[in-house]
């Protein structure tokens, strides 16, 4: 009885092409920006002052505190609308000295709420701020954000806009990345903000939903922070994206205003990036379960947890499985066919070349300031090996001219064999790729081989550190690791362009 491998094909050619997903994914998003330019919220806007109470949640923050409230209260907004809450817990710094004198120095729109017993993290920080702000009726609407956050002086304004259309409960800004100076991490995030916020949101405004608010720039109405419970959720560690859910769930809208400007220090080192977004991808997780059941269910007052959404939703979540199951099947089919797994790796990386070209020019053009700052770090996002395959695939034939040779029946025992070991890398890479950065994170950590940690991000690339992290938040889910929320570490060196 022979053993019939064309079920063996269909699984492992299944799992290749599990590798396109998030192209595909990331192509369909793009393409909706254009659309953006006509279907929008903006023709619903006008000019619209409501009360606005900004909240600030604050630790041991002195170095960029006094910064940010200046730059709020120089905002393009009437004074006697703008009240400015800095809510300190239990800072050990010059956090409360600094207060006292901004509450002087901007009488009665600048207020210094004290949390003697802290350390509860961000959500707690900000419903204690929340919960006395609300006893008054004074706040007809609440701005979240970040304690080292600098606002342009349009940006409000252009937020508060969409408020006078009833329909929407919140509003979320574009945070930039603003170091100065910056480096190599810098502008990898500079580069990713783009993708992530100017090209994700506006596809997410055309489609209906929105996926989450940024933590640091986020608008609600009154009436939309009570209808959600009049309270940040505690219970995970990602207090924007419940907030998010809950608001559209609630039948109110959250959008994104591309054109409201918001400024942030991200981390510039390894640590601080896998820190963060170690947080950000738990969030993540958390989220998924507790709304479990709109998963792929269309409701009539919103389009969270339609079929569009889930499936972009779930191919980051489960992205570092499709790069996983995609090496697999690769390095599978190279002992089986390895003529069939040539075809399939070349057809895999073809459409990595299309996908890049148009993202990474699209990006560029979506955000040219940006583009300018982070060109090169925008083009190899993908990191140096990624690219030098995208090179390789770009050119037809060079593939085949390089690493086929004159060896034209594909039988791979006839390969030298340096050739087979290259090539078996790169089938593999797409998985490889996240140990290499997972070794980056652990190397910056050794005083012998810290110098060596952004050399392999180099090769890597942010996007491949970004899916070690989400494996990694699965292992810590499992595990019912303890949600701490560690703190980005700020200098204070962001700043606005002129």
């Amino acid at each position: 009885m022979s053993f019939d491998l064309s079920f063996v094909y269909y699984v492992l050619t299944a799992f290749v092409l599990m590798g396109v997903l998030p192209l595909l994914a990331s192509f369909f998003q793009f393409s909706l920006i254009g659309i953006h330019a006509k279907k929008n919220h903006l023709k619903r806007c006008e000019p619209f002052y409501p009360k606005v109470a900004i909240i600030v949640p604050a630790w041991n923050e002195a170095g960029v505190i006094g910064n940010t409230v200046d730059k709020l209260m120089g905002m393009e907004y009437p004074r006697s609308q703008l009240r400015v809450y800095v809510v300190d817990d239990a800072s050990t710094d010059d956090t409360p000295v600094i207060m006292q004198e901004k509450e002087k120095e901007y009488a009665g729109n600048v207020f210094h709420l004290r949390r003697e017993n802290g350390g509860q993290g961000k959500a707690h920080t900000l419903n204690h701020g929340i919960e006395i702000i609300l006893r008054e009726d004074w706040a007809e609407a609440f701005l979240i954000i970040d304690a080292d956050v600098l606002f342009e002086v349009s940006a409000l304004r252009r937020m508060t806009r969409h408020l006078v259309d009833k329909s929407i409960g919140s509003v979320t800004a574009y945070i930039k990345e603003g170091s100065d100076p910056g480096n190599l991490i810098n502008r990898f995030i500079a580069f990713e903000y783009i993708t992530a916020q100017a090209a994700s949101r506006r596809a997410q405004n055309v489609l209906g939903f929105m996926a989450c608010l940024a933590g640091g720039a986020q608008l609600h109405t009154r009436e939309n922070l009570l209808a959600i419970g009049g309270q940040i959720d505690t219970s995970s560690l990602a207090e924007d994206t419940f907030t998010t859910f809950k608001t559209q769930l609630n039948s109110r809208q959250a959008i994104f205003d591309g054109n409201a400007v918001v400024w942030a220090e991200e981390p510039d080192n390894i640590d601080g990036v896998w820190k963060q977004r170690l947080r950000w991808a738990r969030g993540n997780l958390q989220v998924t379960k507790a709304f479990k059941n709109i998963w792929l269910k269309t409701a009539p007052q919103h389009r969270l947890g339609s079929k569009i959404f889930s499936v972009l939703w779930f191919t980051i979540m489960f992205m570092p499985f499709f790069m996983i199951l995609s090496s697999i099947g690769l390095v599978s089919l190279y002992f089986i066919d390895f003529a069939y797994s040539w075809q399939l790796f070349k057809l895999l990386w073809v459409i990595n070349v299309v996908v890049y070209l148009y993202v990474t020019l699209f990006s560029f053009l979506i955000d040219t300031k940006a583009g300018k700052q982070a060109w090169f770090e925008g083009l190899l996002f993908p990191g140096l090996i990624s690219f030098v395959i995208i090179i390789f695939s770009a050119v037809p034939g060079l593939l085949d001219a390089v690493f086929i040779g004159a060896e034209s029946n594909y039988l791979i025992e006839n390969f030298p064999l340096v050739k087979q070991v290259i090539i078996l890398f790169m089938y593999a890479w797409l998985s490889t790729n996240m140990i290499v950065a997972y070794s980056a994170y652990r190397f910056e950590k050794l005083p012998v081989l810290r110098h060596s940690s952004k050399c392999l991000v180099f090769l890597s690339g942010l996007g491949a550190l970004l899916c070690a992290i989400t494996f990694v938040s699965y292992l810590k889910e499992w595990q019912g690791a303890e949600m701490k929320w560690d703190k980005t570490e700020k200098s204070g060196k962001v700043a606005m362009p002129k």
